[in-house]
């Protein structure tokens, strides 16, 4: 087991480029169960949700192949089971999707309920009512989700909660389903743009992806195909705020800039400068930072998985700031660690009230989640001194070498094995 060790106070200055899209892989690579062929998968992120992901699918029979770091081939057509046990889904919330993707391959699927974060409770009753509508039965028993058909059929889905991950698996389900699937008040981040983009390039017919509405044409069969990941705006947004917070300058390379808008305007909001070009933007960080009001909300809102990085800087501006969370339901446990390092912050249900200080302490802290280890990783760069951060396993989940590309960029930070015999930290109740 590791821990970080960050010495805070360094300004963050360089270049960093951005990897593939961790929410748009986990969603892919179980696509690719619908070709029953080889597909090939550019961009990828080496994190460990995509290397479970991928273990998933290898212990199911698909073969795959490292091309390089960041290329995969994955033949799916070995393939001969839909079911997929306790013991491969409990380290991954997106094991999910492999629910839509085997009822789309073999109007069957018997999956065990996913880990992952905890954000308290994350249901999983819009997927089974859009599986339903599809003609499919779904029951959850012994914590396994057991969902089958004769055939799935086309239906008008609409989902009574903007939810991406029921949008994602009723498109996958219904890639391949008779007839006409019309999902409405979908979901419209950009990796279900991007698993549509996949879906039709293997030769599905998803039109609308985006907007709330999203058609499905049911085609007979996919093919194989090769498909670049689009660049991931958590990680990019990640940096930014990273760059702003440490009063750095930073040009983070490898981004769809439109992808990032929300973060953009809060960010110059508390008086940062954000300065865009075709595939990249540059983030100036200011003397001092403005407070300002946080509302997450579903796409294009601001996105709710860059929620406990920008409090950080929140917890440093003049005034008085209010973090709303529209999301998830305990997404502000990573504050009791705030308040270690002297953070002013007061929760109130789904509101956090953060009064701003002048700096922060370095404290033994921990991750919650992973982007509540994000935020203590920011939260470690600016504090005076050292910060120790524990349950780094959650990070590893959607960063591809981070350490190293803060490294790059000037940070003192470096990982630190932990031992049986080493007092435990981080671990306020």
């Amino acid at each position: 087991m590791e821990k970080l060790v960050i010495h805070g106070g360094n300004r963050l200055t360089g270049e960093v480029e951005i990897s593939g899209a961790k929410n748009a892989a986990v969603a892919i690579i179980p696509a690719t169960l619908l070709a029953q062929d080889v597909c090939r998968i550019e961009n990828i992120p080496n994190i460990s949700d995509v290397i479970t992901m991928e273990h998933i699918l290898k212990n199911m029979g698909a073969r795959i192949r490292y091309i390089n770091k960041h290329t995969i081939e994955i033949d799916t057509k070995p393939v001969n089971s839909y079911i997929v046990p306790h013991e491969m889904t409990k380290k991954l919330r997106a094991s999910y999707y492999l629910i839509g993707a085997l009822l789309g391959r073999y109007n069957r699927a018997k999956v065990s309920l996913p880990g992952g974060c905890d954000f308290g409770v994350r249901p999983i009753d819009l997927h089974i009512k859009g599986f339903e509508l599809l003609g499919a039965t779904a029951t959850v028993e012994n914590a396994m989700i057991n969902a089958s058909a004769d055939h799935l059929t086309g239906s008008a889905v609409y989902m009574d909660k903007v939810s991406v991950g029921a949008t994602i698996n009723v498109m996958l389900a219904a890639v391949k389903a008779r007839g006409l699937t019309i999902i409405e008040n979908a979901a419209k981040e950009p990796h279900i743009v991007d698993l549509a983009n996949f879906l039709n390039a293997m030769g599905a017919d998803v039109r609308g992806a985006g907007t709330d509405v999203i058609k499905i044409h049911g085609v007979n069969e996919l093919h194989g195909c090769t498909y670049s990941i689009i660049p991931d705006q958590i990680e990019a947004g990640t940096y930014m705020v990273a760059a702003a917070a440490t009063h750095g300058d930073v040009l983070i390379k490898n981004v769809i800039p439109k992808h990032l808008e929300s973060i953009s305007a809060k960010l110059i909001e508390c008086g940062a400068e954000v300065i865009e070009y075709d595939d990249a933007v540059r983030v100036i960080g200011a003397e001092t930072f403005r407070h300002c009001n946080l509302k997450t909300m579903p796409h294009p809102g601001f996105p709710t998985d860059m929620q406990p990085q920008m409090s950080v800087i929140l917890t440093i501006a003049q005034g008085t700031s209010l973090v709303s969370e529209g999301v998830w339901d305990n997404r502000f446990r990573y504050i009791d660690q705030l308040i270690r390092m002297g953070a002013n912050v007061q929760v109130d249900g789904k509101i956090a009230v953060i009064q701003g200080v002048e700096e922060l302490t370095g404290a033994p802290v921990r991750a919650d989640d992973l982007r509540a280890g994000a935020a203590m990783i920011i939260a470690g760069l600016i504090a005076r001194g050292t910060t120790e951060v524990e349950n780094i396993i959650y990070i590893d989940r959607g960063y591809e070498d981070y350490v190293e590309k803060l490294r790059d960029l000037g940070a003192d930070i470096y990982r630190k094995e932990i031992h049986d015999d080493t007092p435990r930290t981080g671990a306020a109740s």
